[in-house]
């Protein structure tokens, strides 16, 4: 076929709307691309690993006396609340939630929600080549023959169809965590972190609406020390009264 013929054949299909979906599938893989190198190349949240003095009175003053601030023994940094050393990064990354080994980097406070957005965005374009592969196969067919034809394509829908359940598990589960915002390492060790240890509760947890306003827009704003202590003056406020 002809250049010029190829040309007509092109803008025949734009006129009849053929080329949107293949172009927005297109589009949806090129932004699922650009998310995973976002995450996998940008700083998650390291902690400085030359701390000021005067910070250190500071986050000191905002966390209660029982809570006392750890300094890492690998970076020798004063450890903000729910801050972790990554031994494969080798820093202290704040609100710290896992090291992801296909990203090739931590997940923390800066690209957790870029995480999750790649997250939804990969399911949609798994979920999306899934029915690709589904509506290609053809089961009326002998053996020998659909073997032949459709084989290769069987194996990549089952392919897709364990990637994709993967994607959704994972999907679903930070969508959980974020949603009472909490961390994949605090759920799972909430029994070995001293200030979740001692408090029954989530002393982060401010109700699913400001949870998803926090984490996605940053809003309300401020240290998780500061959180904590209006925490316990709410607490303490609630105590004196019900006395």
């Amino acid at each position: 076929m002809c250049p010029d013929q190829e040309l007509k054949s092109l803008r025949q299909w734009e006129e009849q709307g053929e080329l949107f979906l293949p172009l927005t599938f297109l589009l949806l893989v090129l932004g699922s691309l650009l998310l995973y190198l976002a995450v996998s190349l940008m700083d998650p949240g390291y902690v400085n690993i030359q701390p000021q003095e005067e910070a250190k009175e500071e986050q000191t003053a905002m966390v209660p006396q029982a809570i006392a601030l750890r300094r890492c023994r690998y970076c020798m940094v004063l450890q903000p609340l729910r801050a972790r050393h990554c031994s494969e990064c080798r820093r202290c990354v704040r609100r710290y939630d896992h090291h992801c080994p296909w990203m090739e980097n931590c997940v923390g406070e800066r690209n957790h929600p870029l995480f999750v957005a790649y997250l939804a965005l990969q399911l949609v374009v798994l979920l999306w080549g899934l029915y690709l592969a589904w509506s290609g196969l053809r089961f009326f067919q002998p053996w020998g023959l659909w073997l032949r034809s459709s084989g290769l394509l069987f194996v990549t829908f089952l392919l897709l169809s364990l990637f994709s359940l993967v994607a959704g598990l994972l999907l679903a589960s930070h969508i959980y965590l974020v949603a009472s915002n909490t961390t994949t390492w605090e759920f799972l060790s909430s029994h070995r972190i001293a200030y979740l240890r001692q408090r029954p509760d989530n002393p982060f947890d401010r109700g699913l609406t400001r949870n998803l306003a926090h984490f996605f827009c940053g809003w309300p704003s401020g240290p998780w020390e500061t959180l904590w202590a209006e925490e316990e003056e709410e607490e303490g406020e609630g105590s004196s009264q019900a006395v």
